[in-house]
């Protein structure tokens, strides 16, 4: 659901909703006792003597209008492409959708998310585990720390680690005890207020080798947030993985902390980026949209969904 506001008194933002508030107003509301009209001049005599509804009695009375009247009277804007002369009520629609595409399948646990990210099995050591190159800790490794994993097979005796692809600040391990998911947190993660993808931990690898130095994470990925941030980006492969990075969102919910309180996962907060001066257009020739960068892989997903 993405929630965008409306500018105060221009209904036009908002023109569903409005015309909803209307089919209320002239179906239910204003048969109603007490009801005083949209404006002065629609109002009765004497409204304040009558009987009224109180707020929670008024929802019950909308509610069933709602399931015995809006949803069973027919609706101009509900058509189906193939039959455009069937009449339907919203109900009929509904039905007619649910035969086509079957009912909405609920997740009987919001922990269900962590069993669709990427498994890397790990050891656990003393200082946690490493993914990729990066190290990451938590508290909840404390009992499992130089222990053999009871997993077998392609596991072999190490452990699961569920990793999101997008936002490699954390990672989530399942604790066998209670089947209960942790977040473990990597070592440089409180220096980051965004999501930080795999894509751009690697590409800040490769920085740190260009220029022929010792890989330090750390320095490597400062030097890219700080470049990034003043919009100093050196190629389309940069500019676009930091326009990327700049609209990202931590999709995965994160599992409770010890002794933390159940709380809703926030939005994290965009990269600002400042336009470069030595660039005068930032939009692609017709030539460079159909055609891949020479030595560059970045559109060959994208490459294959086209052909």
């Amino acid at each position: 659901m993405s929630i965008q506001p409306a500018q105060p008194k221009k209904p036009t933002d908002k023109p569903t909703v409005e015309r909803f508030f209307r089919t209320l107003r002239e179906g239910l509301v204003q048969h109603l006792p007490a009801y005083k009209g949209p404006d002065l001049h629609s109002r009765g005599e004497r409204v304040e003597d009558q009987a009224f509804f109180y707020i929670h009695e008024l929802e019950d009375v909308i509610r069933e209008w709602i399931s015995g009247v809006y949803h069973c009277s027919q609706h101009d804007g509900l058509v189906i492409p193939q039959w455009p002369g069937v009449k339907l009520s919203p109900l009929e629609m509904l039905q007619a959708g649910l035969a086509r595409a079957g009912r909405l399948r609920i997740l009987p646990s919001p922990d269900l998310v962590f069993d669709f990210l990427q498994v890397k099995p790990r050891t656990i050591q003393h200082y946690g585990v490493e993914v990729d190159g990066l190290r990451y800790n938590g508290p909840a490794l404390d009992c499992y720390r130089n222990e053999k994993s009871p997993y077998g097979g392609l596991l072999a005796d190490r452990w699961p680690i569920r990793v999101h692809p997008d936002d490699v600040r954390f990672v989530y391990f399942q604790d066998p005890a209670d089947d209960s998911w942790h977040r473990l947190e990597w070592e440089h993660a409180p220096a980051l207020n965004t999501a930080f993808s795999a894509e751009a931990a690697a590409h800040a690898r490769r920085l740190s080798l260009r220029h022929g130095r010792h890989l330090d994470t750390s320095e490597a990925l400062a030097e890219l947030l700080a470049r990034w941030d003043q919009g100093m980006v050196t190629d389309r492969r940069e500019r676009r993985m930091a326009l990327r990075l700049s609209a990202e969102r931590a999709a995965v919910p994160l599992p409770r902390l010890p002794e933390e309180e159940p709380h809703t996962p926030v939005s994290t907060a965009r990269l600002h980026l400042v336009p470069e001066p030595s660039v005068t257009s930032d939009l692609d020739e017709e030539d460079e949209i159909f055609e891949a960068p020479d030595g560059d892989d970045f559109y060959a997903d994208a490459f294959e969904v086209l052909e």
